[in-house]
């Protein structure tokens, strides 16, 4: 039958064999293309790659011009078993990159935004700095709820907005402009109660002023320091206002000092803060308030080019039955005029009108001024920026190319954010030079006590910083500014609400939760030097809600139902009460129907028996927990 042809059969499977594993490499390696290579997904400059988060391989593949085949067989070979058209995780993609030789960056979606527009801009602009003119200042005004902010905007504008909010209490941002001395400023008003602490945290990075209202009667409460760090993280000059001076119990000279605790010294102590005392319901120095918002701005010199095509950020958007959905945004560079093509995250359109706050239509809105835009296809997210491209594809094009990237990168375990696990090898990169910490803890002493301790932390190439310490329960304002910050969150018996975890979670930010102030210190110090020992995790069993008390023989029982998990007998247990941490034991026993059980299933009642514990009530939280040994790498 003829016998085998030159080049196939057994010759060519010998040949195969004799190839060996480091020879298939090197070949591999060979067919890398040496060219920069530019697109949404890969940059290859070099011996460099930079990548987008969750790419998938078949992207990677076709970015670098290799076979889609040879990607998965070499991932296959390092032990990922990933598919063509799977995300990679960020773990796989750096384990690629070291195998084929390369040095790899890996960047967010958001990251990665710039580049992709540059891609697919085809006009780039020319920002010349002879185009730059002056521009008005843009104010935030802040502090605790009541004390007066949407009153003196009131009063400035010669409005009656106040009278509109539920309650008396603002519930949106609103941006506004005014005149002063012939000059325009632009006024953000933020929500001061402490529900709307993400969207005080907006207002703050938009900013360039911020006015610090604190009422003379009632001294600087809890939001009035949260407004503070949110707006010493947002780098922002304050101006304080002591508002309500024209109340019989108005003392500004306690304000002043209060303050003073958290570096905000008057000019008249020598410091470097302007106070201001007024009366928005008198209408009392209102000038004089404007007068020094204008010299802050007049030392800053605020400058922006109305000649560029228009940037900024959406500070507030809804949807509206009638008009559709509906942005207000506020313009930070160039001009925005109707009919420009815009996109904000995912969401694009055609601008197909404005207007300002009065309802009144424009035809453009210059740099610092907040308006309405209708034309969005989808309400974009509040806080996000938007953009003004050459035309309504290249805008179709961006937020579907975000779209993409965003859904992939969902797809991938994602630890952007400062962790105590991963804290020295940062260091040691040059990505952290400070690691900002927010402190709950149960009771002031020990709040002040544990911030002491870690501000004496001194370790070389990183500075530790308090950003904010409280009493109570983990918030998700205390989330939503760790988030801001990239800080870490520290808990000392104390517990995160249920929406604070699931927000932690979503934003990547670390939790810690402690029960003794010198392993907080420890952990901090050893994480700072790099010697962390095994790591010992909490896992969750279950929680139960205590609905009723009874006294027995035997102690006090918890009548109670298991809202999540499973109750057993004899496993460790916290009780929570007001999101403060009271006790932790065991539990002692467990009762269904005068029976003693072992354990007891979500969904169900029970009688509890806690050990050594007997002032239970009701309305607490009994949460059950095992600790598992973690082995650090």
């Amino acid at each position: 039958m003829g016998g085998a042809k030159p080049g196939g059969g057994p010759h060519r499977a010998g040949a195969s064999k004799r190839r060996s594993k480091k020879q298939r490499k090197e070949e591999f390696l060979q067919a890398i293309p040496e060219p920069v290579v530019k697109g949404e997904a890969v940059v290859v400059e070099g011996g460099h790659l930079k990548v987008h988060r969750g790419i998938s391989v078949q992207d990677f593949a076709e970015k670098l011009g290799l076979s889609t085949a040879e990607i998965v067989r070499v991932l296959f070979g390092l032990g990922e078993m990933i598919t063509a058209t799977q995300s990679m995780s960020d773990e796989a993609l750096n384990v690629l990159a070291e195998e084929l030789g390369y040095s790899v960056e890996i960047v967010d979606p958001s990251e990665a935004e710039e580049e992709e527009e540059a891609i697919v801009e085809e006009e780039p602009e020319e920002d010349r700095p002879e185009d730059h003119a002056s521009r008005p200042p843009v104010v935030t005004v802040m502090g605790h709820v009541d004390h007066g902010k949407t009153m003196l905007l009131d009063a400035i504008r010669k409005t009656d907005v106040i009278s509109t909010e539920a309650g008396g209490i603002t519930q949106h941002i609103g941006a506004y402009q005014t005149k002063a001395s012939g000059r325009t400023v632009t006024f953000i008003d933020t929500p001061g109660h402490e529900a709307f602490t993400a969207m005080r945290a907006r207002g703050a990075k938009i900013t360039d002023i911020a006015v610090l209202v604190v009422a003379a009667d009632d001294g600087v409460k809890p939001q009035t320091i949260e407004a503070i760090n949110h707006a010493k993280a947002a780098e922002v000059p304050i101006v304080v206002a002591v508002n309500k001076i024209d109340k019989p119990e108005a003392n500004p000279a306690k304000v002043r000092q209060q303050l003073t605790e958290y570096n905000l010294l008057a000019e008249e102590f020598g410091g470097d803060t302007v106070f201001v005392d007024i009366s928005a319901k008198q209408r009392t120095n209102l000038e004089k308030l404007l007068e020094m918002i204008l010299l802050v701005a007049d030392l800053k010199e605020f400058k922006a080019n109305p000649k560029l095509r228009a940037r900024g950020v959406v500070i507030e958007a809804h949807l509206d039955k009638g008009r559709g959905p509906v942005a207000t945004v506020l313009v930070q560079q160039g001009t925005l005029r109707n009919g420009d093509a815009i996109v904000s995250g995912r969401s694009f359109g055609r601008v197909r009108a404005m207007l300002d706050e009065n309802g009144n239509i424009l035809h453009e809105a210059p740099p610092a001024r907040p308006v309405q835009v209708l034309g969005f296809g989808t309400v974009p997210e509040a806080g996000e920026e938007f953009r003004v491209t050459t035309d309504e594809k290249v805008a179709r094009s961006i937020a579907q190319a975000r779209e993409t990237r965003l859904r992939a990168a969902r797809f991938v375990s994602v630890r952007g954010r400062p962790t105590l696990d991963d804290l020295f090898a940062r260091i040691k990169e040059g990505e952290l030079q400070e690691l900002p910490v927010v402190v709950k803890g149960d009771v002031q002493g020990s709040v002040e006590a544990l911030a002491d301790s870690l501000s004496k932390l001194e370790v070389e190439g990183v500075r530790l910083r308090i950003l904010h310490q409280g009493v109570g329960a983990i918030t998700e304002n205390d989330v939503a500014l760790a988030a801001a910050a990239n800080a870490i969150v520290i808990g000392f018996n104390v517990r995160p609400s249920a929406p604070a975890r699931e927000m932690a979670d979503h934003e990547g930010v670390d939790l810690r939760l402690y029960r003794v102030i010198y392993q907080v210190v420890e952990d901090v110090e050893k994480a700072l030097k790099g010697k962390l020992a095994p790591e010992f995790a909490e896992v969750s069993l279950g929680q139960a809600e205590v609905r009723a008390t009874f006294r027995t023989p035997k102690g006090m029982v918890a009548g109670s139902y298991i809202t999540t998990g499973d109750l057993t007998r004899g496993a460790n247990c916290r009780v929570v009460r007001d999101g403060v941490v009271v006790h932790e034991g065991k539990i002692g026993s467990l009762r269904r129907f005068k029976e003693d059980v072992r354990s007891v299933q979500q969904g169900f009642e029970c009688g509890i028996g806690l050990e050594g514990f007997q002032d239970v009530k009701e309305g607490d939280v009994i949460e059950a927990f095992e600790m598992k040994e973690i082995p650090r790498d």
